[in-house]
């Protein structure tokens, strides 16, 4: 059978602030996409409200805009996908065998609160799915509850942006709230490399976790080696 992987993405434009812009960081979707391409995964796209996806500007001038995200950028029809993401009620958890929560700081307003995604993302965890996320994407996961009340972050090791990168990319002034400590509130164990911006990911049984932007290839390869 094809294997069937969701992506999340923001429909957040800017910080509280709106002359400070944001949106998805886009090769955190096109570099998984790409290596789930290559196997064959059939791919969807999810946001908390469905309709269009606003980009990160900064993820079109950070080294991550390789050939992957400039060919997506560059494609009408593959940029067409980021204008009608599915909303949550429209899709069957059943059918996915994993999501993955791409990242932006823009994910910081809206995954947290969503109870369409914590629905997707608890089904698919229930039915022994992969959960997934890069980046500020774990921010998606805070308030995620399990069937029996319990966190699912709790007691499980994870990474994802840390505070030292928010304040290297000189937006910790400007970041609604420190996600690193969020989920350490939450009882996970969290995760960084020794050093920032380099490509780490943490694996704890189906839960897939990478640290940045640089992360998100490594990340995909683990979630498609669990697949």
């Amino acid at each position: 059978m094809t294997q069937r992987i969701l992506h999340v993405v923001t429909n957040v434009g800017h910080y509280d602030d709106p002359s400070h812009p944001t949106g998805l960081w886009l090769s955190e979707l096109t570099h998984a996409w790409e290596v789930f391409a290559e196997r064959g995964v059939e791919q969807t796209i999810v946001s908390p409200q469905g309709g269009r996806s606003p980009l990160e500007p900064r993820s079109l001038k950070f080294p991550t805009y390789d050939k992957t995200a400039k060919a997506w950028h560059g494609d009408p029809d593959r940029m067409e996908l980021l204008e009608r993401t599915a909303r949550p009620d429209e899709i069957d958890a059943a059918d996915y065998d994993a999501i993955y929560f791409t990242g932006g700081h823009a994910v910081m307003y809206d995954f947290p609160d969503s109870e369409g995604l914590q629905r997707l993302t608890r089904e698919i965890w229930e039915q022994g799915g992969v959960v997934s996320s890069v980046c500020h994407g774990y921010c998606g996961l805070l308030n995620t509850r399990l069937s029996d009340g319990t966190l699912l972050v709790t007691g499980r090791r994870l990474t994802g942006f840390a505070w030292t990168e928010e304040v290297l990319a000189r937006v910790d002034k400007i970041v609604p709230y420190n996600a690193e400590e969020a989920v350490k509130d939450r009882g996970a164990l969290y995760q960084k490399a020794k050093l920032p911006f380099v490509s780490f990911v943490v694996v704890d049984g189906n839960l897939v976790t990478g640290q940045n932007p640089g992360s998100a290839r490594e990340t995909a390869e683990k979630v498609a080696a669990l697949l």
